[in-house]
C-alpha cells in the first residue's frame, strides 16, 4: 500500500486552514495544520513533508522568517514552499518571497483549482522520489549481500537483478510521463527542475544496475568495490 504524502499548512487563522483543507482534500493526502511559524518548525522536526503552504502575514515569526529557518536545516531545506499572502506590496515583496526559498508566491484570494494543481505536482514528485529511494535501498542491500533477506526469499542473482530492473523500469516510466505532463502544462520552473533532478537520479541508478548485468564488461565486483 502506497503511503500518503504529508502537506504542511501554516496559517494563524483557523478559517484559512479550514479553507485550505477543503481545497486540498480531493488530493487524498495527509494534511497537517500549524497555526504559527514555531508550530510549523516543530512539526518539521519529526515528519517529512511533500510541500509546505506558508502564510506570509503571521504574528510573531512571519512566513519569511519561518522559511529562512526551514532552508537552514539540512533535513528540510529541499521541501518546496508555496507562500500565500493576502496583501501585495509589489515586485519587491514578491522577490523577498522567492529570496526566502519559495517555489511559488500566490496572492489571496486565489483560484482553488490552480492551488490544488500546483500542490499536486509537488506531491507527485515527492512520491516518485520516495519510490526511487526504495529502489536505491534495495539495490544497496543487494550490493552488500543482503538483498535476498530483504526480499524475504532466496533468489538467484540473475532473478534478483531482473526484479530490480523491472521495479526501476516502472518508476522510470512514471517519471517520464510526469516530465511530459509538466512540459504540456507549462509548469513552474522549480517543478520542472525537480523532475529533471529525479530523472538524473534514475539514470544513475539504472547505470548501477546495468553494471551488475553479466557480460556488460563491468561486473558486480567493480561496483561492490565502490561501496
Amino acid at each position: 500500500m502506497v503511503q500518503k504524502a504529508k502537506i504542511l499548512l501554516v496559517d494563524d487563522r483557523p478559517e484559512n486552514l479550514l479553507a485550505l483543507e477543503a481545497i486540498l482534500s480531493a488530493l487524498d493526502q495527509t494534511l497537517v495544520r500549524a497555526s504559527s511559524g514555531e508550530e510549523a518548525l516543530k512539526a518539521l522536526l519529526t515528519d517529512d513533508f511533500a510541500v509546505i503552504l506558508l502564510d506570509v502575514q503571521m504574528p510573531g515569526m512571519d512566513g519569511f522568517e519561518t522559511a529562512a529557518h526551514i532552508k537552514r536545516r539540512e533535513r528540510t531545506r529541499d521541501i518546496p514552499i508555496i507562500f500565500l499572502t493576502a496583501i501585495n506590496h509589489g515586485p519587491h515583496h514578491t522577490f523577498r518571497g522567492y529570496a526566502a526559498g519559495a517555489v511559488d508566491y500566490i496572492s489571496k484570494p486565489f483560484d482553488p483549482w490552480v492551488l490544488r494543481a500546483k500542490v499536486s505536482v509537488f506531491v507527485e514528485l515527492y512520491m516518485k522520489n520516495c519510490q526511487l529511494r526504495e529502489q536505491a535501498a534495495l539495490l544497496r542491500l543487494q550490493l552488500e549481500g543482503g538483498g535476498k533477506a530483504a526480499l524475504g526469499e532466496v533468489k538467484e542473482p540473475a532473478g534478483l537483478l531482473a526484479e530490480l530492473s523491472a521495479r526501476l523500469a516502472a518508476v522510470e516510466e512514471q517519471a517520464e510521463a510526469l516530465s511530459k505532463q509538466l512540459d504540456d502544462d507549462s509548469a513552474d520552473a522549480a517543478a520542472v527542475a525537480t523532475a529533471a533532478h529525479l530523472e538524473r537520479k534514475l539514470t544513475g541508478l539504472r547505470r548501477a544496475l546495468d553494471a551488475l548485468e553479466p557480460g556488460t564488461g563491468s561486473g558486480a565486483p567493480s561496483v561492490t568495490s565502490q561501496n
